[in-house]
């Protein structure tokens, strides 16, 4: 979900400014814990189970940074945000960086003053609604409630694409996904409404997913990933260099089980400098040459991240589609390690 610019905005960015320091990596390494904003519970994604214990697809990318800079996976302190409240916590220190479903926009780069260290989910708005409504497209929706997180630019778009329509529709607010689904399956609206791969996440969390239908319609453009704050521009390196370690491990074949083989060198000299036995990479992070080693380690490279939590074999069933590497016709590509 993606909260939207507005009255405030300034306020946020001083905050920002007054916050960002140029010492998050040392405060991180000092205190032993990395502080990880994400969603307050979606499947797949980000959710703690009955022990409290977090899993997912954003909650590896935590994982990961906290095995590159502490070198403990588990070392993570989950701090859940919705989406009115993950900029503020990021803005003002309570957490060391947001990975929860957040889209890479203009001004959230450069108004709301936070770094963005890459993308790791190529996604777009949908709609979800009961078979039993017999509606095969967005374009028939017009009348209709629709849940909807408030402030956000999920509400921006649902607005622009009924407008641009000549449609009409009510909203329904709601402030977390949890609460959506609960107005959603009590008929309190007819459509919900969020990125497709929040709503195939929701679905499989239902006791009938197969009852309800995820519309065609892709209404916009959704570039998910983790997030720090401006002016710490090291720690903004870690977070970005550790989600490129695995995304390049796909690529070039590294994975949980092969990567201790790998380690004790191979003919790729790229391989060799992302394992650290070869060249100094870690060292210009401020960390130790076996950093991405550790990061890949934690849960595997982003192919396999992806295929565990939100795959085609999952109850989410998510394709790679624009997630899949370049080189097998997707969006996914990590630059060089040298």
């Amino acid at each position: 979900m993606k909260t939207s610019v507005i009255l405030g905005t300034m306020t946020l960015a001083a905050m920002a400014a007054g916050a960002a320091g140029a010492q998050t990596l040392s405060d991180v390494q000092d205190r032993g814990t990395l502080n990880c904003g994400v969603t307050t519970g979606l499947v797949g994604f980000a959710a703690p189970d009955a022990n409290g214990d977090w899993s997912g697809f954003d909650v590896a990318v935590c994982r990961a940074v906290a095995a590159a800079v502490l070198e403990d996976p588990q070392s993570v302190e989950f701090v859940p945000t919705t989406g009115k409240t993950r900029f503020t916590a990021l803005s003002s220190g309570e957490i060391d960086m947001l990975a929860r479903n957040t889209t890479w926009t203009f001004t959230r780069d450069v108004d709301l003053k936070f770094e963005f260290a890459g993308i790791n989910y190529y996604d777009g708005q949908g709609f979800m609604i009961p078979k039993e409504l017999g509606v095969s497209s967005a374009r028939e929706l017009s009348g209709a409630t629709v849940c909807i997180q408030t402030g956000t630019t999920t509400e921006l778009n649902l607005a622009d694409y009924f407008r641009k329509n000549n449609m009409d529709y009510e909203p329904v607010p709601i402030e977390t996904n949890a609460e959506a689904q609960q107005q959603y399956i009590a008929g309190a609206c007819d459509v919900y409404t969020t990125d497709a791969s929040g709503l195939a996440a929701t679905r499989a969390a239902f006791e009938t997913p197969g009852d309800h239908v995820i519309l065609p319609e892709i209404i916009s453009k959704e570039p998910l990933g983790p997030l720090v704050r401006h002016g710490d521009n090291e720690w903004g390196d870690v977070v970005r260099w550790t989600l490129n370690a695995l995304i390049a491990a796909e690529e070039l074949g590294i994975t949980s089980a092969n990567i201790d083989e790998m380690k004790a060198g191979t003919e790729s000299p790229e391989i060799n400098r992302i394992l650290g036995t070869e060249g100094n990479l870690g060292e210009m992070l401020g960390l130790d040459a076996d950093w991405a080693y550790r990061a890949i380690k934690a849960n595997g490279n982003y192919g396999e991240i992806f295929a565990k939590n939100i795959g085609e074999s999952t109850p989410i069933g998510l394709a790679r589609g624009l997630n899949a590497q370049w080189t097998d016709g997707g969006l996914m590509y990590a630059p060089p390690f040298r």
